[in-house]
């Protein structure tokens, strides 16, 4: 199971994710989310566990409680789908005369 975990304290590392979450399971795996230029946390990251039940446990337990001075929201993690517009706008970006073949 893929849980999303947002509004974590920027000093939160993936130690301390995973410890978080091992009180209710197996942890397969668990990453902050960085900043591609500064490496600093994002606040948000996932954790992977094994077990659906534990995964259900952890979410139930963990959600909207405070860690580290801050009340964090756990969930299960939706899918990544492919057609997702990273321009927040969409289109080809040209703008400018749209009739091309027209003769001025």
């Amino acid at each position: 199971m893929n849980i999303f975990v947002s509004n974590l304290s920027f000093k939160f590392d993936e130690d301390s994710l995973n410890q978080l979450f091992q009180n209710y399971g197996e942890v397969n795996s668990c990453k902050i989310i960085t900043d591609k230029f500064t490496g600093k946390s994002r606040g948000f990251g996932f954790v992977e566990m094994s077990n659906v039940a534990d995964g259900q446990k952890a979410i139930d337990a963990l959600n909207d409680t405070e860690h580290d001075g801050r009340t964090i929201s756990v969930s299960v993690a939706k899918e990544r789908t492919e057609n997702r517009d990273r321009n927040f706008g969409g289109g080809s970006g040209g703008g400018g005369r749209k009739n091309y073949d027209k003769k001025w």
